[in-house]
């Protein structure tokens, strides 16, 4: 899912999915206070911005609260399941004589480099 086509209307755009399908999602029972920044910095935001926002977007508060948390979620939690961590010295050892294996075997015929 992206969030670069901001008001195109397509499917996956944040904006359509929080204005269109954000009409049909059911509100969860727990709620929680947002204290508002004095200064707008990286870390948070002032009421004026969040009012800012909310009127560019044509849309309240709380959605764009919802959406600007959603987004960073995205940027931020794993899309993926976790791994079985490093490998043993064993799967090592067996993935090196794999791959010897399927090396090119012979005379090289041309070599070029990326980084001179």
């Amino acid at each position: 899912m992206t969030y670069r086509n901001l008001g195109t209307g397509t499917d996956d755009d944040i904006y359509f999915i929080y204005i269109e399908g954000g009409a049909r999602m059911k509100a969860a029972n727990d709620k929680i206070l947002v204290q508002f920044r004095a200064k707008d910095t990286q870390f948070g935001v002032t009421r004026g911005t969040l009012k800012a926002l909310a009127a560019e977007l044509g849309t309240n508060e709380t959605t764009v609260i919802h959406m600007a948390l959603s987004k960073f979620a995205a940027d931020v939690l794993p899309t993926y399941e976790p791994d079985d961590g490093p490998l043993t010295a064993k799967q090592v050892q067996m993935l090196r004589e794999d791959a010897a294996r399927h090396m090119p075997q012979g005379k090289v015929l041309s070599r070029q480099r990326l980084f001179a």
